[in-house]
């Protein structure tokens, strides 16, 4: 025989009304059926709960201790439904986001403080990840979404959808100091002393990695690839180390580190996108919630 709420309602109602006919009339039943529901009760948990006498009903050791974990369990049970319709629609549960480093910098922070603002029960479980990686957790349901660096791959666009979320310029990062940056204002590449170039690898972001070397290609300039690291504040620590100077994205420039001097190029530059990708077929409530809100907040 399993334990029933019926039960556990019958049993704190006795517990709370110290008799049974009293209980009965609160319960609008008749007394003997309650009575053969308690002694169930009492059967299956294997202790009496009651001291019955003729001068009323007083709470065993046991009931007594059985009367707030019974009391708990129901008003838990009064709770699910409403936790099952907050779950459908999005407002409690967990959602797991990727990011990359730049995205710190720039549609991170506010994104996550109006979804927040609107969903505050939702546990969120944050990691900074490359694109690459952030792919192969996407595909491998390790992860809800990703904010990266596109494009997709070809073998991951038929799994993954993916909304655009921020377009943004390519800067420079330049050690401070140089002849070139005393006059305020844009810079062009072609005035800047032949420093090492400090890049994403190609293997991990080929879209910001061609974008950097387009813009030297475009300038008529072919860099010195000095350090490569994979994330952005890397790159601007080893910038303000003097080991060379980066094309980063303009959001970047909220870095801030002594010794890094940022600056607009006088060169043409494309546009660095940051989007949201999330596997097609595994789209959660809680994720539906936060895709709405990315739709509703995102200026691209």
């Amino acid at each position: 025989m399993n334990l029933e709420l019926r039960q556990l309602r019958y049993f704190v109602t006795v517990a709370e009304e110290l008799h049974f006919g009293k209980a009965a009339l609160r319960l609008h039943m008749t007394q003997p059926p309650l009575s053969q529901t308690i002694q169930a009760l009492e059967e299956l948990l294997g202790a009496p709960l009651f001291e019955r006498n003729r001068r009323g009903v007083t709470l065993t050791a046991a009931g007594a201790a059985l009367l707030p974990e019974a009391r708990r369990m129901l008003a838990q049970a009064q709770e699910l439904p409403q936790l099952v319709q907050r779950a459908a629609a999005g407002e409690v549960g967990r959602l797991s986001l990727a990011f990359v480093s730049s995205a710190d910098y720039s549609v991170l922070p506010p994104f996550l403080r109006a979804y927040r603002a609107a969903y505050p029960q939702v546990q969120i479980n944050l990691q900074e990840a490359t694109s690459d990686l952030q792919l192969d957790d996407l595909l491998h349901a390790r992860i809800d979404a990703g904010l990266l660096i596109p494009p997709l791959p070809d073998k991951s666009r038929a799994e993954l959808d993916y909304l655009p979320v921020l377009n943004e310029p390519l800067i420079l990062a330049a050690p401070a100091g140089l002849d070139a940056l005393k006059t305020p204002g844009p810079v062009a590449l072609a005035d800047l002393p032949p420093l090492p170039l400090i890049i994403f690898p190609r293997a991990i972001a080929p879209a910001l990695y061609d974008a950097v070397l387009a813009v030297f290609g475009a300038a008529g300039i072919t860099p010195e690839i000095g350090q490569q690291a994979i994330q952005m504040q890397t790159i601007v620590s080893l910038v303000s180390a003097g080991m060379g100077l980066a094309l980063v994205p303009q959001s970047v420039s909220n870095l801030m580190r002594p010794g890094v001097e940022y600056r607009s190029l006088r060169d043409p530059t494309p546009l660095v996108e940051t989007g949201l990708a999330w596997r097609r077929d595994h789209v959660t409530p809680v994720l539906q919630g936060f895709l709405d809100l990315l739709r509703k907040n995102t200026p691209c």
